[in-house]
């Protein structure tokens, strides 16, 4: 739904965030917290207390909050991961909760609910995972059974495992996804309900700053009014309907860590001398370690702005944009733990051991590609859609968008559009070949042809939104990090990179596939475009060293 704050109000949260991190959240604070695999609880209530309240920008107004958009939500996330992602986590792992309540609850349950999170700041977990389910909610053993009395249903007794559950050892409430007679419900269930515990914290490779444990659920009965919504078996559409937004948020994460962690490496190599000069004048070091995953994070950012923006102009934007979520998360947090892992290599042994923050980084961003859904079933999520698009359009869902990128780039011939146009129409005639040959009965196939969809959408979004720098209409809550002409030069290289990316692999999994005789590999590789392909690839390098000058502010930027 369109937000509830304006620009400036955002602006004003996102200083006072980063002023509460620098008085609380100093590198010694973290680390120290890390190494005891402990939340730093007291920090995160006082950050939903009535000094920051981060919380309330989550809230809807009429519940007592701010009522934030998604594009303002997106813009805290990247914030909060910028700080740790195991605190923001935390915070995310409250909103996951109450969002079963937030689009399915009865009017009595929002108003008690949210509102107390935005009164009182209370921390909320999401109960959905089970042991032997992991992201198929459809497959849950938990069960809820009805209790009656004189013939009506008075009340459930719950019975189940939840595992890896954000908050699960320190929440007050959790929101339980559990079987009932007319099919998988959400209840309410607070902490300290008879029958209702957690187990020992997890022991994690990462985030170790968020609690996560798993829940025991042991004939725990609450009462029919926790029932979210009233009616028994609108659980799965509950939790679907908020798959675009929630997916976007932990994409942020996924681009502010990573973020976080490249800013981190460009400081060290201004200051690191090798053979008399700073690593940051090395080509080798800087076209490599830095420059690739600045371009990758910022197509991160334009696909996650471009869906925020679309989700906040619905006014009802539950259960849309799903495929959406599922790019902007697979592009960001695999660009976010790449250059997590660039940064490491960039910064030598000090990226290896624990004072330089790399390392922790590097630990916590790893799990923005698992949770919420990982990047393999993103890939799923995104092959399915955009195949049943190309089914359903005769092939031309990516060859309309090839047409709409050429329009694009007589507007703005510098953003990268008719690169980006390239790669969609090469992306089309890999669809269409793996029609025909019926490929997508190939479980890996469907899943790179996923892969390859995201690469090629990211670079439209991508020139689109350097186009839209150029012309001065960028969202007036978008990040302005970059100038025009330097988004214009990422956009370029990362089309480039998109457009490689999608022909090699048409030439891998069509050609691997056997769906090409050999005779006939000229005619698919002028098919694909690869001509044109190898032809767009002129002005890269120079692109890149534009780039590097500018993120190290050297003479001409």
């Amino acid at each position: 739904m369109p937000s509830a704050i304006d620009a400036e109000t955002l602006g004003v949260v996102l200083e006072s965030l980063r002023d509460f991190a620098k008085q609380n959240f100093q590198p010694e604070v973290l680390l120290d917290y890390d190494a005891r695999d402990e939340m730093p609880l007291p920090l995160v209530e006082e950050m939903c207390g009535p000094e920051l309240g981060i919380q309330l920008l989550f809230v809807p107004e009429e519940y007592g909050g701010m009522g934030g958009g998604a594009f303002d939500v997106y813009r805290c996330c990247e914030e909060l991961a910028r700080i740790d992602v195991g605190v923001a986590t935390g915070l995310l792992a409250t909103f996951l909760g109450s969002d079963p309540i937030r689009v399915g609850g009865t009017p009595e349950q929002r108003e008690q609910w949210l509102g107390r999170i935005a009164e009182e700041g209370i921390l909320m977990a999401y109960g959905a995972t089970e042991p032997e389910a992991g992201s198929d909610l459809a497959a849950l053993r938990t069960t809820a059974t009805p209790i009656e009395s004189d013939g009506e249903v008075t009340g459930y007794r719950i019975s189940g495992r939840k595992q890896w559950i954000s908050n699960g050892g320190v929440a007050q409430v959790a929101t339980i996804l559990a079987n009932t007679p007319g099919g998988p419900s959400w209840f309410v269930v607070e902490s300290g309900t008879e029958g209702f515990e957690s187990e020992r914290p997890e022991d994690k490779h990462g985030i170790r700053l968020s609690n996560t444990a798993a829940l025991i659920l042991d004939e725990v009965e609450v009462s029919r009014d926790r029932l979210v919504g009233g009616v028994e078996g609108q659980g799965l559409q509950q939790a679907l309907a908020v798959f675009g937004y929630t997916r976007l948020m932990v994409a942020a994460f996924g681009l502010g860590a990573g973020w976080e962690a490249i800013d981190r490496a460009i400081e060290y190599s201004k200051e690191r001398i090798q053979a008399g000069s700073p690593l940051s004048e090395k080509q080798g070091y800087t076209h490599k370690l830095i420059v690739p995953h600045v371009v990758d994070l910022e197509a991160g950012r334009a696909y996650i702005e471009q869906t925020a923006a679309a989700l906040d102009a619905l006014d009802e934007p539950e259960g849309q944009f799903i495929t959406e979520g599922a790019i902007a998360k697979l592009l960001a947090t695999e660009a976010g733990n790449a250059a997590a892992e660039a940064a490491i290599q960039a910064l030598g042994g000090y990226g290896y051991t624990r004072e330089y923050m790399v390392e922790k980084i590097k630990r916590d961003v790893r799990i923005t590609t698992i949770y919420e859904g990982t990047s393999e079933i993103m890939e799923m999520s995104i092959s399915r859609d955009r195949w049943q698009q190309h089914l359903k359009t005769r092939g031309q869902y990516y060859v309309g968008l090839a047409r709409e990128l050429d329009d694009l780039h007589g507007e703005c011939p510098e953003a990268g559009a008719e690169i980006a146009g390239i790669a969609c129409r090469c992306l089309a005639e890999v669809f269409e070949r793996a029609r025909t040959a019926r490929l997508t009965r190939s479980q890996h196939v469907l899943f790179r042809l996923g892969d390859l969809a995201a690469r090629a959408e990211g670079a439209a979004a991508f020139a689109r939104r350097a186009a839209s720098a150029v012309a001065g209409r960028l969202p007036e809550k978008a990040d302005r990090r970059f100038e025009p002409d330097v988004l214009c030069a990422m956009a370029r290289a990362y089309a480039r990179k998109a457009a490689v990316a999608v022909g090699h692999g048409g030439l891998m999994w069509v050609g691997g596939a056997d769906a090409v005789d050999a005779s006939e590999s000229g005619a698919f590789g002028a098919a694909l475009g690869l001509p044109a392909i190898r032809t767009a690839q002129a002005g890269l390098l120079k692109d890149l060293d534009f780039i590097a000058d500018a993120l190290y502010a050297r003479a001409g930027n």
